[in-house]
C-alpha cells in the first residue's frame, strides 16, 4: 500500500481524504504524525497555495504528498473569502467565527446576491522538487444562507445551501457529501490522473 501525505492537519479534511483513497489502495498520514512544520500560505491562488503545502510536506516528510486549497467564494464579495475562508474572521479564527463573519458580512444582500461556490484545488508531488506535479480542480454551487442549518460537515457548510439536494451541506449524509461536493469531485479527477500514470 503506498503512503501518502497529508498537507494539512484539518481532521474532517483528512477523514473525506481517507474515505476516498481507501479504494486507490493508498493511506493517506497526516502531517501532523512527522511535526511537520506549517508552511506559510503566501500565495495568492489556491494553486500557488496548494503547491507550497505540498512541497513542504514532501520535504519534511520524504513521502510523496498531497495538498488541497479548498475555499468559498461569494459573488456578492468579489470572490473572497476565496484563498482566506479559513482565516476570513482573522488569524486564529474558528469554523464558527468565519462563518458568523460571512453572515455578517452577507447581511444586507438579497437571496438573489448570495450566489457562491465552493473551490478545492488539488496538487500531488512526488517528492519536494517533482517538476510535474498533478493538478486536479472542481467546484461546487451553491448559495449562502441567512442562518445555519444542520450539524455535519464542517468550515462554511451549515451556511451553504445546495440546490440539487433541498438541503445545506451540513445536512449531507458522508457518502451524500462526497458524491457532488467540490472535494469529492477533484478527487476522482485525480484518481484517474494517478492511476494514469502507474
Amino acid at each position: 500500500m503506498k503512503k501518502i501525505v497529508l498537507a494539512s492537519g484539518n481532521k474532517g479534511k483528512l477523514r473525506e481524504f481517507a474515505q476516498l483513497f481507501a479504494t486507490l489502495d493508498i493511506e493517506v498520514v497526516p502531517q501532523s504524525d512527522f511535526d511537520v512544520p506549517e508552511a506559510e500560505e503566501t500565495g495568492l491562488t489556491f494553486i500557488e497555495n496548494a503547491i507550497i503545502k505540498a512541497r513542504n510536506a514532501a520535504k519534511h516528510t520524504g513521502l510523496p504528498a498531497i495538498a488541497d486549497d479548498s475555499g468559498i467564494e461569494v459573488d456578492a464579495l468579489e470572490g473572497k473569502p476565496g484563498i482566506y475562508s479559513a482565516r476570513f474572521a482573522g488569524a486564529n479564527a474558528s469554523d464558527e467565527d468565519n462563518l458568523d463573519f460571512l453572515l455578517t458580512s452577507l447581511q444586507d444582500k438579497a437571496e438573489a446576491e448570495r450566489a457562491a461556490r465552493y473551490q478545492c484545488l488539488l496538487v500531488y508531488m512526488e517528492h519536494e522538487n517533482d517538476p510535474t506535479p498533478l493538478i486536479s480542480q472542481a467546484s461546487w454551487e451553491g448559495r449562502i444562507l441567512t442562518e445555519s442549518v444542520g450539524n455535519g460537515g464542517f468550515g462554511y457548510d451549515p451556511i451553504f445551501w445546495v440546490d440539487e439536494t433541498q438541503c445545506s451541506a451540513a445536512e449531507l449524509t458522508a457518502d451524500q457529501k462526497h458524491a457532488i461536493s467540490h472535494r469529492g469531485k477533484a478527487l476522482r479527477i485525480f484518481a484517474e490522473q494517478f492511476q494514469k500514470t502507474k
